[in-house]
């Protein structure tokens, strides 16, 4: 019983089947008796065969499920866990970064600087000025292979993508990561626009991530055709052009509307790096680049294996001297008339100017040709022209010998004294005061105060007209007819003939010692070849808005008359005879009247020739900036010839018209003894003090650089400069000179 009653009590373990594949027992040493485990020398029994090879294969499932597919699952899974927490870093930068961003309704494309385009009056572009160095041109007018050359180097899929290219971005940082170094960019062209124009240059995440948020305002607003029309207009291609119309006059003289094929891909090719690829500073650059957008544009579809091999055959374009040629003065003085005429430009407009392309082109070659054959030899480094019509509209103006190296416009801004070329308005008032070509005055020494001037050649010719006078250029005689009609009265014809400096009121005005600028004394010879009226010069014809709109439009018309018809014909008469047979010989042009002035100043600083015929009036002056001497050049040598290049081109297949007067002259009056009288005594008594109040001195008190305004007034003062060849002597005059003519 005992046996049985503990048999009963004993709980002996028990598997099923299933637990019996785990290899699990207990031998009799792990038994429990009387509540105590013995394990003295327990032993686990072995396995049997078939359950060794069950255990081998849990083991093999179980490394399987550690190792292999439980690593790859769990890749997987903390590879989509890191992508949202990316995706929510992502996102709270761009809030983050976009709340630092002005409202989006408030967003607005800034304004383009406005371009004033200059145009002549064959409608020919001078130049442009302004921040952007072009006018903005909408897509339809530029060259269709702009767009595609653009696109195809820079975002190939423009015209598919949101805005930002995610496709582009991968091929982009994968090229960059493969080569070593960044080689690609993955900014769209929207992108680059939205950069362009509200943001810095600076590469920072802020500055990325506000680029991608104003591309999508950009993509939302605007369509793709106005988004690159934008792009275009804006871009910089180095050498200070920006937008497609900038760059292509800036490297190929010529509209975007006319790109060819190579050369728009070399516009495009020059996105990558404007300022190292441009034309103009590395011409082989430019070109390598180019036949790698061509190659591009082949890829996708854009131009064909023959337009590609025609383009590549062209030789590589060569970037011209922008900053260079005349127009470039024009354009300036343009720039500062119109912001006279309409005040500050807030949008592109076009300026429509006097000025004909032909006749500035000629007058560019005449003084570039004449300083090239003889400027080093005489030492003349400078020359300027002026060249205007009846109506004082500038036809062509050159303002130096070259703008690249001096932008100074010496045709209008530099004003210096022009020696004998103002004689003209003292002839013309002694004419309004009785004097005709005819008159007779004795070339002898004369004396006015303590002032003795001397002829060029220092010899006096005694009894001469008033017409030989003034073609020999005669100083004495200028003098003595200043004397007679008074200083004030030369300056009020001067002046009311178009001269509008200050002139000194004194003697010396005979010699022209008031300085004046280039462009008005040419101005006011023109009364003498349209008739007698004033010609105010003028060079802006008409200012319009890019939609043509009108802002402004000049009116000269109706100009006053300054000189009577008699005036007109006795100054023509007499300055016809300065080319025929005096100082102005080398200005003869063929089959054509003309008539002007030579002019000399001391010490051969200043040599001008200003004159006209019934179509053109041109004032050209050589000298040097730094006042230095020429060699022995007057005003009838290098500018005279120069002037008749110019004029005998710019008549080219124009019919000859006489000048106006003809030579019908009012009868001559009789001289008045009593005014000859006069003459004589305030040549003995170095008189006419009651009539000019200064007071000249002796020649050789005069200094080495022209006279200042207002010095000629006290006895120690310097004496006015005429056309003098040599030092002016101190000889005084004697009754027996004057009765000898000596």
């Amino acid at each position: 019983m005992v046996s049985r009653g503990k048999s009963r009590d004993r709980i002996e373990p028990s598997f099923d089947d299933e637990r019996e594949d785990e290899d699990f027992r207990l031998d009799a040493d792990d038994r429990v008796i009387g509540g105590r485990q013995v394990r003295s020398g327990a032993k686990k029994t072995k396995p049997t065969a078939k359950r060794g090879k069950s255990s081998n294969q849990r083991g093999r499932k179980a490394k399987s499920s550690s190792g292999g597919g439980f690593g790859l699952g769990r890749l997987i899974y903390w590879g989509f866990v890191l992508s949202i927490w990316c995706g929510m870093g992502v996102v709270g930068l761009v809030a983050y970064y976009g709340s630092q961003m002005p409202s989006a309704s408030s967003w607005s494309i800034p304004e383009r600087p406005p371009n004033m385009k200059i145009v002549s009056v064959e409608g020919t572009v001078i130049a442009n000025r302004g921040a952007t160095g072009g006018e903005a041109l909408p897509l339809e007018e530029m060259s269709p292979f702009i767009p595609q050359a653009v696109m195809a180097i820079e975002d190939r899929r423009f015209y598919s993508h949101f805005g930002v290219d995610p496709l582009g971005l991968a091929r982009a940082i994968l090229t960059n990561v493969t080569s070593g170094r960044a080689v690609q960019g993955g900014s769209t062209l929207t992108q680059q626009l939205a950069k362009n124009l509200f943001l810095s240059p600076e590469r920072t995440i802020e500055r990325k991530v506000q680029e991608v948020l104003l591309a999508f305002w950009l993509e939302q607003k605007y369509t793709k055709d106005q988004i690159m029309a934008m792009y275009l207009n804006r871009v910089f291609f180095g050498s200070n052009a920006y937008g497609v119309e900038a760059a292509a006059r800036r490297y190929f003289n010529k509209s975007a509307r006319d790109v060819n094929l190579g050369e728009a891909a070399l516009l495009a090719g020059l996105l990558k790096a404007p300022s190292r690829l441009s034309p103009a500073r590395d011409p082989e650059a430019a070109e390598a680049r180019a036949q790698v957008v061509l190659q591009a544009m082949l890829e996708e579809g854009y131009i064909t294996a023959d337009e590609i091999k025609t383009a590549m055959s062209q030789p590589p374009t060569k970037a011209k001297r922008y900053w260079s040629g005349a127009g470039q003065y024009v354009a300036d003085l343009v720039r500062d008339e119109v912001t006279m005429l309409i005040g500050k430009v807030t949008e592109d407009i076009v300026v429509e100017t006097t000025i004909d392309m032909t006749l500035e082109k000629k007058a560019e070659a005449a003084l570039t040709e004449s300083l090239s054959a003889e400027g080093e030899k005489v030492n003349a480094s400078q020359a300027a022209l002026v060249s205007i019509d009846g109506t004082g509209a500038i036809r062509a103006l050159v303002g130096g010998r070259d703008y690249a190296e001096s932008q100074f416009n010496r045709a209008v801004k530099a004003k210096r004294q022009p020696g004998s070329a103002f004689k003209p308005f003292v002839y013309a008032a002694a004419v309004e005061n009785g004097l005709r070509p005819t008159s007779v005055r004795n070339d002898a020494p004369i004396r006015i105060g303590s002032w003795t001037p001397e002829n060029y050649d220092q010899k006096y010719r005694g009894q001469v007209t008033a017409t030989q006078a003034l073609a020999e250029s005669l100083n004495t005689i200028a003098a003595q007819l200043v004397m007679e009609v008074g200083p004030d009265q030369v300056i009020k014809v001067a002046h009311r003939m178009g001269i509008e400096s200050e002139l000194q009121n004194n003697a010396s005005i005979a010699l022209g010692t008031s300085e004046v600028s280039l462009l008005e004394l040419t101005a006011a010879y023109a009364p003498f070849m349209n008739g007698g009226y004033k010609a105010t010069p003028h060079i802006v014809r008409r200012i319009s808005k890019a939609d043509g709109s009108l802002l402004y439009e000049n009116n000269y018309l109706e100009p006053p008359k300054v000189l009577n018809d008699g005036v007109v014909a006795a100054m023509n008469a007499m300055m016809r005879d300065v080319i025929d047979h005096g100082t102005g010989k080398k200005a003869q042009l063929s089959g054509w009247e003309a008539a002007g002035k030579t002019g000399t100043t001391q010490s051969f600083r200043d040599a001008l020739f200003v004159g006209y015929t019934s179509n053109l009036t041109t004032g050209i002056w050589f000298g040097n900036d730094d006042g230095q001497s020429m060699k022995k050049v007057t005003g009838g040598g290098l500018p005279a010839k120069a002037w008749h290049d110019f004029m005998t081109a710019a008549h080219q297949g124009l019919a000859p018209a006489p000048l106006p007067g003809g030579d019908y002259f009012e009868p001559v009056p009789a001289e008045d003894p009593a005014t000859i009288g006069t003459i004589i005594s305030d040549v003995l008594q170095g008189g006419g003090e009651e009539r000019y109040s200064g007071d000249p001195v002796y020649a050789e008190e005069y200094p080495a650089g022209p006279v200042p305004a207002g010095e000629v007034t006290g006895s120690s003062g310097p004496v006015p400069p005429g056309e003098v060849g040599g030092e002016q002597g101190t000889r005084r005059t004697t009754l027996l000179d004057l009765i000898l003519g000596q």
